[in-house]
């Protein structure tokens, strides 16, 4: 079973992750914020990720540290879990419906870190307890710790609340589809470099 555990500690953050790839999509989120504890369900349950985090942050400052070092823990996670990524798929993809919002993802697990973020929230600064911006520092975070291409684009869009659970959930199909082992490859790399 491909799975991993994290804890990072700063003076800012202090975090535990627990992470298992092609589980049931169970998980138990505890991030300091009630919107992206939302998100980061959406994300298990869709990607079929198992999923525990537990965030204790300087919420007194604001979120951002939290959920840039949420992003840094749960993309470490991914890393480890997915090993040398031999088998692997590699690529996933979506264009993903969330009511009147779609949302295009896609990744490579490369091993180069790149993220395209054209998403906007125009009408809202926050959504729930959060602002906005902090979605894009947690996807950088997480792909530099996960390197990978990673490309949001908003196609549509009117309600924040869908178009960032239409980010979320669009991650989760793309991230499913690229660490799945693909049974024709077996233990090859999908890669002529012999490394990712």
């Amino acid at each position: 079973m491909r799975k991993a555990e994290i804890k990072r500690t700063t003076t800012e953050t202090d975090i535990e992750v627990k992470l298992v790839l092609g589980g049931d999509g169970k998980y138990d989120i505890k991030s300091g914020s009630g919107f992206f504890d939302h998100m980061l369900e959406q994300f298990a349950r869709h990607g079929g990720f198992d999923l525990f985090l537990r965030c204790k942050g300087d919420t007194q400052v604001d979120f951002h540290h939290s959920a840039e070092d949420c992003g840094i823990a749960l993309g470490s996670a991914f890393l480890k879990a997915l090993g040398d990524k031999r088998g692997i798929c590699r690529y996933g993809w979506a264009v993903l419906p969330m009511d009147e919002a779609l949302i295009l993802c896609a990744a490579d697990l490369s091993g180069r870190m790149c993220v395209n973020f054209d998403v906007s929230f125009p009408d809202e600064y926050r959504l729930g307890d959060m602002d906005s911006e902090l979605i894009k520092e947690f996807f950088l975070a997480f792909a530099r710790s996960c390197p990978m291409a990673l490309h949001f684009k908003k196609l549509y869009g009117e309600n924040n609340h869908h178009v960032a659970e239409g980010v979320f959930k669009a991650f989760a199909k793309v991230m499913a589809q690229a660490v799945k082992i693909d049974p024709e490859k077996g233990d090859a790399l999908p890669t002529t470099k012999g490394v990712l």
